[in-house]
C-alpha cells in the first residue's frame, strides 16, 4: 500500500492547526489560562507600552474571528486576573505578572514547537507560510463580503 501526501485542503488545514493548537492548550491549562486569553496576552506582551484597548480588541478580532464584544470580554478577564492593568485613557498594559506567564508559557511551547518544526527545510516553510497568508488573505476578504 503507497500513502500519498495529500494536497493541502481546509481539512490539513485544520488538522494542523487543531494539532498545534491543542498542545498549547495543554500547557495554559495549566497555568488557567485560555486559548483567547492567551491571543489576547500575547498583543499586549509584544506591544511597546500601553496599547490601545480598541487596537487589542481588533488584533483578536482579527486573529480569532470573534465578535468584538467577545473579544472585550477576554480582556476584561485578563484585566480581573491581574495580566493585564487599564491605563487611561483608553490603554491597557500588560502586568508583571502577565508579563512572566507570558514569558514562562512561551518557554513551554517554545521546545515543543522546535521538535514539531525540526528538519523541515526552509524553503518547504516558505512555501507554507506563503501558500497560507494567501489563503488567509482570500479567506478575510470572503469573511468582510459575508459580514456586509
Amino acid at each position: 500500500m503507497t500513502t500519498t501526501t495529500p494536497l493541502l485542503d481546509p481539512r490539513v488545514i485544520a488538522l494542523a492547526h487543531y494539532a498545534g493548537r491543542a498542545l498549547l492548550e495543554r500547557v495554559l491549562a495549566r497555568h488557567g489560562v485560555t486559548f483567547q486569553q492567551s491571543v489576547t496576552l500575547r498583543l499586549a506582551a509584544v506591544a511597546e507600552g500601553p496599547v490601545e484597548r480598541d487596537r487589542v480588541v481588533e488584533g483578536v478580532v482579527g486573529a480569532l474571528k470573534i465578535d468584538p464584544a467577545e473579544a472585550q470580554g477576554v480582556v476584561d478577564e485578563l484585566i480581573a486576573a491581574g495580566l493585564l492593568a487599564p491605563q487611561e485613557p483608553s490603554r491597557v498594559r500588560i502586568t508583571d505578572a502577565g508579563r512572566e506567564l507570558y514569558a514562562r508559557t512561551s518557554a513551554e511551547t517554545a521546545p515543543v514547537s522546535a521538535r514539531i518544526y525540526a528538519g523541515i527545510p526552509t524553503e518547504d516553510l516558505a512555501v507554507a507560510g506563503r501558500v497560507l497568508s494567501l489563503i488567509t488573505e482570500r479567506a478575510d476578504a470572503e469573511l468582510a463580503v459575508l459580514g456586509k
